[in-house]
């Protein structure tokens, strides 16, 4: 019987993630969508009864799903270089599922909302404590620039070093120019030697 030999296969890729953070409402999940070039997984539950008490839903009253567990999405760069996509869930009562998406993470972007702008305290807080690098991206909802990025920055008491940057969560284009930002901060970071 004559043996086939396969194809070899191709190198396996450099796998980098990166956490997409921030509060309930902020857009996350819009923002992990946009990116992915496959169907993007999301655990969006809707919001019921239970709730009420515990998700504050001023600003964002027509919401009526939230994420539960997390969006995941990816993107390749190049045939050596896959990005994964890990969109945590805004609120406070699922902040213990940070630290295991956060693992092995190249970086983060906290995405806020000016409508809810100490919702995003949480996650900046959380990733300045554990020296993971981030961006601050203020999602202008509907293409509105409702606040200047720098009063943004003062709002949120962020260091001059975080880039802070304005962008709409549902296009493509101005998420991807998140994520260069992020990436472009990291290997800064390298450089330097922080």
């Amino acid at each position: 019987m004559e043996q086939v030999l396969s194809e070899e296969p191709g190198p396996v890729p450099d796998a980098l993630k990166i956490v997409v953070a921030g509060g309930f409402g902020a857009g996350k999940t819009t923002l992990v969508s946009a990116l992915s070039e496959v169907e993007s997984l999301h655990t969006e539950e809707v919001m019921t009864s239970e709730s009420e008490g515990l998700d504050d839903l001023e600003g964002v009253e027509q919401k009526v799903t939230t994420t539960v567990a997390l969006d995941f999405g990816r993107i390749t760069l190049d045939e050596s270089t896959v990005v994964y996509l890990f969109g945590t869930p805004g609120q406070r009562r699922f902040s213990f599922m940070w630290e295991e998406l956060t693992e092995g993470a190249l970086g983060a972007v906290v995405l806020a909302d000016t409508r809810r702008l100490t919702d995003s305290f949480d996650a900046i807080d959380f990733f300045e404590e554990r020296r993971v690098p981030f961006v601050v991206a203020v999602n202008c909802f509907d293409g509105q620039r409702t606040h200047h990025a720098k009063d943004v920055r003062v709002a949120l008491d962020v260091e001059d070093s975080v880039p802070l940057l304005l962008c709409d969560a549902r296009s493509r284009d101005s998420a991807k120019e998140v994520v260069v930002e992020l990436v472009e901060l990291v290997l800064r970071l390298e450089l330097s030697g922080a």
